[in-house]
């Protein structure tokens, strides 16, 4: 773990062990405990990938889909036991309503939508390494992977609570306008508990785990944290003045990701750059599986 000041811009490298040390009296550590889903399934012949976004009313199904030309409106693929017909075409580079014929169960058909990076199938570890501990709400399709390297003996010793945003497909885009601001965000579900709102309200300083934690919290209104459900488009960029968080867990991240963006308004981009470059001098591991910096 890499340890940011970004007052200072001082960098400490030590072991995500000490986490703990690093949480002073009346700080409050906040997690995203929603879990992964199986979103990733093929055709009966494997030539068609979906990533299944949203399972909708009425046996439709929004999902990427590659390859994209393929699935033109009206074309159809069997999935499992069901028909699978395009029925609208919400983007050309890939994602379209499907109907279904009949139910498909994700749970016994589908597998684990690893990150695309990662250039190797799915094997039996990744369907307890790409969860968290604590993860209990079904609806990701991507870890929220700053909590992968909590496990039950450090939360046992840091006062914790808990939220819920399903990480979406916008996590793995990078931004590719010209000017930042003209970057649409995706829009990701979440729930903030009243439990969860009151302890927010009463904590010294909040350490956020991840940019899931942070989004959700900084899409409320201004005042007392109240209890909410509902989604954010939320794109935190510099500059940006935070109101809910005072530190932030964090893996390393793709260049050109809104998560990148996200640490570098909070920590400062020179120092977050500085910070990534010593990382990389380092040799820490970046990205999903990777490792993580805490900045204070």
């Amino acid at each position: 773990m890499l340890v940011l000041e970004r007052r200072t811009g001082s960098i400490i490298h030590t072991s995500f062990a000490n986490f703990p040390k690093f949480i002073q009296h009346g700080d409050l550590v906040v997690l995203n405990d929603s879990r992964v889903i199986p979103a990733r399934i093929f055709s009966s012949d494997h030539r068609v990938e979906l990533l299944v976004l949203e399972q909708m009313p009425g046996l439709r199904w929004k999902c990427f889909v590659k390859p994209g030309r393929r699935m033109r409106l009206g074309m159809t693929i069997q999935i499992a036991s069901a028909t699978a017909t395009v029925v609208e075409i919400l983007q050309e580079s890939g994602v379209r309503i499907l109907q279904l014929s009949d139910p498909v169960d994700l749970n016994t058909c589908g597998i684990l939508p690893l990150p695309p990076y990662i250039k190797r199938p799915v094997d039996l570890a990744d369907s307890e390494r790409y969860q968290t501990i604590f993860a209990r709400s079904p609806g990701s399709i991507a870890a929220p992977t700053a909590g992968l390297h909590f496990h039950s003996d450090i939360l046992s010793l840091i006062p914790h609570v808990f939220l819920t945003l399903h990480v979406g497909a916008g996590t793995f885009l990078p931004v590719k306008t010209e000017r930042i601001e003209d970057h649409v965000m995706h829009e990701e579900t979440y729930s903030l508990p009243a439990p969860t709102a009151d302890a927010v309200n009463g904590a010294r300083r909040t350490i956020a785990v991840g940019t899931t934690v942070t989004r959700v919290l900084e899409s409320q209104p201004p005042g007392p944290l109240q209890s909410a459900t509902g989604s954010t488009r939320l794109f935190i960029h510099p500059p940006y003045q935070f109101q809910r968080i005072d530190c932030l867990l964090t893996n390393f991240h793709l260049p050109k990701s809104t998560l990148l963006m996200l640490a570098c308004a909070f920590g400062g981009t020179e120092a977050v750059f500085a910070a990534y470059h010593e990382a990389i001098q380092k040799k820490y591991r970046f990205f999903s599986y990777g490792d993580c910096m805490l900045i204070l």
